[in-house]
C-alpha cells in the first residue's frame, strides 16, 4: 500500500511541475489553455480505475463535472481578489469560495446532460465577464522557482492519493469532488503571482476558464465510456478526447495571438 501511494504521489507531483514550468514559459493565453489540462485528473482516475468498479467511477466522474462549476467559481474569484490583494490571500480565499459551490454543486440533480448544460452556460457568462476586464498579454520568462514548485506538486500528489484511497469508502461522488480540486490551478496561479506579478496570474487564470473545457471532456467521456469499455480503453478514450479539445484551444489562442502582434506591427509601420 505505501509503495503504490508513493507511486500515485511522486507520478501527480512530477506532472503538476512539469505543466506549470511549461504554463510559466508559454505566457498567459497558451499557458491558460495548458493549465486546463487534467494534470490531476487524468493520474487520478488512473489509479480509480484499477482499483474501483466502473459504476464507482462513472459516480465520481459525474461529481467531477459537477465540482467543475467550483473550479470556475475559483478562477473568477482570484481574478478578481488578485486585482487587489496579494497572491497567498488571493489563493486561500479562491480556494475557500470553491468549497461551498463545489458542495451546492454536488446536490445537483439531473445525470450527464444537465450538468453540460450548467457548467456550459455558466462558462459562456464568465468567458463573457473576463473577456471586457482587459487583461495583461505579457509572457513570463524568468526561470521558475523549484522550491516552490516541489512543494506544491507534492500537494497535488496528496490531494490525488486522498481522493483515490482514503475517501473511496465514503461516497464516489465525493472522491470526485475531491479530486477536481484545482490544485494545479492553484500552484500555476501562486507560482506567477509572486514571480510576474498579479497581471499575468489574473490572465493566465481567466484564459484557464477556457483550458477547462478539456476537463470537461475528460469527465464526460469517462462518465459515457466506463461502464461500456474496459477501463484502459475509457482511460484513453477520456484523456483523448482531452488532449483532443486543448490543441483545439492551442489553435485557437496562437491564431488570436498571432493576429495580435500582426495588428500591432501595422500600427506600428503607420
Amino acid at each position: 500500500m505505501l509503495g503504490l501511494l508513493l507511486v500515485k504521489w511522486l507520478s501527480t507531483a512530477l506532472i503538476v511541475i512539469g505543466v506549470s514550468v511549461a504554463v510559466m514559459r508559454l505566457g498567459p493565453k497558451l499557458g491558460g489553455v495548458l493549465a486546463g489540462t487534467p494534470i490531476v485528473l487524468a493520474p487520478g482516475y488512473f489509479f480509480m480505475l484499477q482499483e474501483q468498479s466502473a459504476t464507482f467511477v462513472a459516480d465520481a466522474a459525474l461529481g467531477t463535472l459537477h465540482a467543475m462549476l467550483a473550479t470556475l467559481a475559483f478562477c473568477l474569484g482570484y481574478v478578481l481578489l488578485a486585482a487587489h490583494r496579494g497572491a497567498t490571500l488571493s489563493g486561500v480565499l479562491a480556494a475557500l469560495l470553491w468549497l461551498p459551490v463545489a458542495a451546492l454543486a454536488g446536490l445537483m440533480p439531473g445525470g450527464l446532460g444537465l450538468a453540460l448544460v450548467v457548467f456550459l452556460s455558466s462558462h459562456c457568462l464568465a468567458l463573457r465577464f473576463t473577456r471586457g476586464l482587459g487583461l495583461a498579454r505579457a509572457l513570463s520568462v524568468s526561470p521558475p522557482r523549484w522550491g516552490d514548485l516541489v512543494v506544491r506538486g507534492a500537494l497535488a500528489g496528496t490531494i490525488v492519493c486522498l481522493a483515490t484511497v482514503v475517501l473511496d469508502d465514503i461516497a464516489p461522488s465525493v472522491s470526485g469532488i475531491a479530486l477536481s480540486f484545482p490544485i494545479g490551478m492553484l500552484t500555476i496561479a501562486l507560482t506567477l503571482h509572486q514571480r510576474y506579478g498579479a497581471e499575468v496570474a489574473r490572465a493566465t487564470l481567466a484564459a484557464t476558464q477556457l483550458g477547462m473545457l478539456s476537463l470537461v471532456a475528460f469527465s464526460a467521456v469517462m462518465v459515457m465510456s466506463v461502464q461500456l469499455l474496459p477501463w484502459g480503453y475509457a482511460f484513453a478514450a477520456s484523456l483523448i478526447a482531452s488532449v483532443g479539445v486543448s490543441y483545439m484551444l492551442w489553435g485557437f489562442q496562437q491564431l488570436k495571438i498571432t493576429d495580435f502582434y500582426k495588428n500591432n506591427f501595422r500600427l506600428f509601420e503607420r
